[in-house]
C-alpha cells in the first residue's frame, strides 16, 4: 500500500497549483491523481484564458491582486512561460444600471488596492476599442492589468516545479472512492489501489460533485457547458485589443493567434456533462457580437475550430475553498464557476495555508467554506 502525506484528486491548473503551493511551504510528500492519460483534457485545455481584478467581491478581488502579478512574474520563478498578456479588459455599459454597478465595482477595486483601474467614458471606449458599434455606449471600465495568460503552460510550469520538489503525480489514474474512519479521511481507492492518506483534496473540476460523494459530502457544485468560437484570420480588429465585454447582452471577444476568440453564455443553457459543441451557437455568438462589432460580419468561422468545456458552477458563483468540518482532512477547491484558471495562484496558496496551518492571511476563507450553504451566507458575482 502506498501513502503520501497529501493527495489531490485532479491534476489541472488548480490541482497543480496547489501541489506547487504545498511544495513552496515545505511540504513534499504529495501526491496528484489524474484520471486522463495526459493533464489539462478537463476544463483547463478548453479554457478562454482570461484573466482580470475587476470583480464586485472583495474576496474575488483580492484573489485576483495576488494571481496576476504572479502570472506576470511566472517565467522568472518556474522557468516556463504563463503566456500572460495585459492588454486589459474592457467592460462596456449601455445602460445607466449597468454603468451604476461598474462605479461601486470601482469603488470596491480601489478600496482593494487596485490601482491600474479606471472608469472610462464614451470617448474613451471609442479609442480603446474603435472597431465598436458607439452609439449607445455610456462609458465603461477598464483595467490595464487585466488580460490573458496560457492556462495548460500555467498548469505545466505549476506541476513542473512541484516534481522538482519531490511531488509525485500519477496520470491514468481514476479515484473511485475515498476511506473514511472515526478520525476522519483515511485514503482514497484507485484504478490502481488503494492510497493511504489523512488529508485529501478534491480538486477534480467540474466533476468534483461526484468525487464528494464518494465521501459522502453533498457539494453543490454542477457542471454547465460554454462554447468557444475562433474566428479564422481576422485583421479588422486590433490583436492587442483588450477583452472586450458587452454588459448589455454579454458577448466578449479577446484576440486568439491571427483572430478573434468570441464568447457568450447562453442563458437556455442547462446544467449536464455536454461536452460536445452545439454548431447553432455560431449563430447565437455571431448575431449578438455583430450587433456590437459590426466588422464580424466580415469574419469567417470554421465550426470544426469551434470547442466546448464546462464551468464548475455553485449556487452563488464562488468557489468552495477549504475543509470539511464534518470529515477532517477532506479539503475542497471547487466551484469556480468560470474563474478556476486567474484565481488557480491563490487558490494554491489558500489551500496550502489551510492544509499546513487552519487559516490562510491571503483572504478570510470561512467566507469560502462549504458550510455557507447550509446557513445561507451566499455571496454574489456576475458571471462573464
Amino acid at each position: 500500500m502506498s501513502s503520501a502525506d497529501v493527495i489531490i484528486i485532479g491534476g489541472g491548473i488548480v490541482g497543480s497549483s496547489i501541489a506547487y503551493h504545498l511544495t513552496e511551504a515545505g511540504c513534499r510528500d504529495v501526491l496528484v491523481l489524474e484520471r486522463e492519460t495526459q493533464q489539462g483534457k478537463g476544463s483547463t485545455g478548453k479554457s478562454m484564458g482570461g484573466v482580470r481584478a475587476q470583480f464586485a467581491t472583495p474576496i474575488n478581488i483580492r484573489m485576483s491582486l495576488y494571481s496576476i502579478p504572479f502570472f506576470a512574474r511566472f517565467e522568472e520563478v518556474m522557468g516556463h512561460p504563463s503566456g500572460y498578456r495585459p492588454q486589459g479588459y474592457l467592460f462596456v455599459a449601455t445602460t445607466p444600471a449597468h454603468m451604476e454597478y461598474l462605479r461601486q465595482n470601482y469603488r470596491r477595486q480601489v478600496e482593494a488596492g487596485l490601482q491600474a483601474v479606471r472608469l472610462v467614458d464614451a470617448r474613451d471606449v471609442s479609442q480603446i476599442a474603435p472597431e465598436l458599434r458607439q452609439d449607445d455606449i455610456l462609458g465603461g471600465s477598464f483595467c490595464a492589468t487585466d488580460g490573458f495568460v496560457d492556462p495548460h503552460s500555467v498548469m505545466t510550469g505549476f506541476m513542473k516545479k512541484a516534481m522538482e520538489r519531490g511531488v509525485r503525480l500519477l496520470r491514468d489514474t481514476e479515484v473511485t472512492g475515498i476511506a473514511v474512519d472515526a478520525r476522519g479521511v483515511a485514503g482514497v481507492e484507485t484504478s490502481r489501489g488503494f492510497v493511504g492518506g489523512r488529508t485529501v483534496v478534491n480538486a477534480a473540476g467540474a466533476w468534483a460533485g461526484n468525487v464528494a460523494r464518494l465521501a459522502g459530502v453533498p457539494l453543490p457544485v454542477e457542471p454547465l457547458r460554454r462554447m468557444l468560437v475562433p474566428t479564422e484570420p481576422f485583421d479588422q480588429v486590433s490583436h492587442q485589443s483588450p477583452m472586450v465585454v458587452d454588459m448589455n447582452t454579454g458577448f466578449h471577444y479577446r484576440p486568439e493567434g491571427r483572430g478573434l476568440l468570441l464568447a457568450w453564455n447562453d442563458p437556455e443553457e442547462t446544467p449536464g456533462f455536454k461536452l460536445n459543441f452545439d454548431r447553432g451557437f455560431i449563430e447565437k455568438v455571431l448575431t449578438r457580437g455583430v450587433n456590437r462589432l459590426p466588422c464580424l460580419e466580415e469574419a469567417e468561422v470554421n465550426p470544426r475550430r469551434a470547442w466546448a468545456g464546462l464551468y464548475e458552477m455553485t449556487p452563488d458563483h464562488h468557489p468552495v475553498l477549504g475543509g470539511v468540518r464534518q470529515l477532517p482532512g477532506f479539503f475542497l477547491a471547487n466551484g469556480f464557476s468560470g474563474h478556476g484558471v486567474m484565481h488557480s495562484p491563490a487558490t494554491g496558496r489558500i489551500l496550502a495555508d489551510l492544509i499546513l496551518h487552519g487559516r490562510s492571511d491571503l483572504v478570510d476563507a470561512e467566507l469560502l467554506g462549504f458550510e455557507r450553504f447550509a446557513s445561507g451566507r451566499l455571496l454574489h458575482e456576475m458571471v462573464w
